[in-house]
């Protein structure tokens, strides 16, 4: 990430901050081990984006009630739960820069504590008192577990298409950023008209995220990045850098690379000859000048919203996500 980003950043610290101590404050169990998984899973490197989302858009739409922090957990309870099965379906070793939760405590536990942190989500909302909060995110959490599926369904298919991409990541990550935003105005009682346009803004802003975070995987350092570079790959996870690359290449090549990395043959001169493709046949260039293109389709359903100072920071961190390195 740039300079110019971490400086960005940090005119939110004080949100930041307020939503740590929300996620500690409400998170509880009368299980020890629970508490370990929640404390290990949700402390640390996670980007509180989501969360902060929800804050932002509460505050685009007038909100002025008690505390938004102790809701904003949810976003992250939910995004964090999806991590913890994500690591278990793909037996990933590395999340937030540390020990994943399955390696530290086994496969078991990690399903179970993604389970805990599910539950607690939705116990969290029904103090709302709004069906219309809960309808969203219960709608959310079915388009997640079906894009997880779906993700599952294409693992090492090598012929997967950018619409069923396309469908994959809409489904496990831009459906949550956008209900974290339409919530924001549902909790704030907006007009109709507010909650769709913050909805659409969400979504296409995690998409542009999504984009970036599968070419990251290609690009990044796991130093940087907090999870192996390479994972999806070696996971035989099918991503847009990926497809991109193939539409390049021969048949022959194609079934030759995909006999490599489907049978586990490849090497690790293998992995970065692919890697090099990526980088130096313009396929950088082109997802981040379609990440770019969400990126704006998003900004532009703030024109709904007046001039503002938290308007500014929703289009800066909209802007944000072409640039980071994590």
């Amino acid at each position: 990430m740039t300079t110019d980003s971490k400086i960005f950043l940090e005119r939110f610290n004080t949100h930041f901050s307020r939503i740590d101590e929300a996620l500690c404050r409400v998170f509880s169990s009368r299980v020890p081990l629970i508490d370990s998984i929640g404390n290990h899973s949700l402390l640390g490197e996670g980007k509180r984006l989501r969360p902060l989302l929800f804050i932002l858009t509460c505050q685009a739409c007038g909100y002025e009630g008690e505390d938004p922090y102790r809701f904003s957990a949810i976003f992250e309870y939910i995004h964090t739960a999806s991590l913890l099965h994500d690591d278990v379906i793909d037996d990933g070793h590395i999340r937030r820069k540390k020990p994943s939760v399955n390696h530290v405590w086994g496969n078991s536990a990690a399903v179970l504590g993604g389970d805990f942190l599910y539950s607690k989500s939705f116990a969290i909302a029904v103090g709302s008192g709004n069906l219309e909060f809960l309808r969203v995110l219960t709608d959310t959490t079915t388009r997640m577990a079906e894009g997880q599926v779906l993700e599952l369904v294409h693992t090492h298919n090598w012929n997967m298409t950018q619409d069923e991409y396309m469908e994959i990541i809409a489904s496990k990550t831009a459906s949550l950023i956008s209900a974290a935003c339409a919530c924001g105005a549902i909790f704030s009682s907006a007009e109709k008209q507010a909650v769709d346009h913050l909805a659409q803004f969400g979504f296409n802003m995690g998409i542009a995220f999504q984009l970036v975070d599968d070419l990251l995987d290609y690009t990044s350092t796991t130093e940087v990045f907090g999870k192996p570079v390479g994972k999806d790959l070696r996971e035989g996870r099918i991503t847009l850098p990926l497809i991109y690359i193939l539409s390049h290449l021969q048949e022959a090549e194609t079934e030759r690379l995909e006999n490599l990395f489907k049978n586990h043959k490849a090497s690790e001169k293998d992995y970065e000859e692919l890697f090099a493709l990526v980088k130096e046949n313009g396929v950088m260039d082109r997802i981040r000048s379609e990440a770019r293109e969400y990126v704006e389709k998003a900004a532009d359903f703030l024109d709904f919203f007046p001039e503002s100072p938290v308007r500014r920071d929703l289009l800066g961190l909209n802007a944000y996500i072409i640039d980071r390195s994590f």
